[in-house]
């Protein structure tokens, strides 16, 4: 198990206190596209901090991830870009960061990926993190 004074933050306690994002969050779904695709592997259900925030990566055809064009936004008002914060866990198969910390709460996340044809991909999801 690993300690919160090892632990990476990855949304802090102010951050968690800013406001949703109002209204609907938009997402595009037409037609077959052939961009990057975002899994999510971190569970759906509420988990304890630190937790394991992973997310698998898949291109199509010859084109690879690009790592450099990966964007991880918390969705609050105003939203809150953790991109410096994945970085060091950024790969070009997906994230995976062993240890983040977050407050208990519910986490609207959005990741953007672009692949080497320049393709776009994204993925919302929430994170669950039950109280200690």
């Amino acid at each position: 198990m690993i300690s919160a004074a090892q632990a990476t933050p990855l949304i802090t306690e102010d951050e968690a206190r800013l406001p949703p994002p109002k209204g609907a969050i938009a997402a595009d779904r037409r037609g077959i596209l052939r961009g990057p695709k975002v899994e999510v592997l971190t569970p759906s259900e509420p988990v304890s901090s630190p937790l394991k925030f992973q997310l698998k990566f898949e291109s199509f055809g010859s084109a690879k991830v690009d790592p450099e064009s990966v964007k991880v936004i918390f969705l609050r008002t105003p939203n809150v870009d953790l991109t410096s914060r994945v970085k060091p866990f950024i790969q070009a198969d997906g994230i995976n960061m062993q240890d983040a910390e977050l407050p208990p709460g519910e986490y609207m996340v959005r990741v953007d990926i672009k692949d080497s044809d320049g393709r776009p991909g994204t993925a919302s999801f929430t994170l669950k993190v039950a109280p200690k």
